[in-house]
């Protein structure tokens, strides 16, 4: 399965409280209308004083969907617009095919 991966930093003047509350409640939402996306899952650190990232982000993407056709979307411009509101260009983004080696 297509995914994409968002390692995600907080803006300067965020806490990491501040930013989870924001990613979570007001820019997760947004993700429910993008075109062709079947799960997006959130993970945010156990212990994020000793974390590289504030959380991370993953779209799994339908079988005939690529990123561009999921941000070239207006929904998709929505989202990326949104991430200006607490997110900083300092994470990485990883197109990745997931094959999954175990699963209980």
């Amino acid at each position: 399965m297509r995914k994409l991966v968002n390692l995600l930093v907080r803006q300067d003047g965020l806490d990491h409280e501040e930013f989870v509350d924001y990613w979570l409640n007001e820019h997760a939402p947004l993700a429910e209308d993008l075109p062709g996306v079947k799960k997006y899952a959130t993970s945010v650190p156990a212990d994020p004083e000793k974390a590289a990232y504030d959380g991370i982000a993953e779209l799994y993407l339908a079988a005939d969907t690529t990123v561009g056709d999921v941000f070239g979307s207006d929904a998709g411009q929505r989202v990326q617009a949104d991430t200006a509101n607490f997110v900083d260009d300092a994470g990485e983004i990883l197109v990745v095919d997931e094959t999954v080696q175990f699963d209980e």
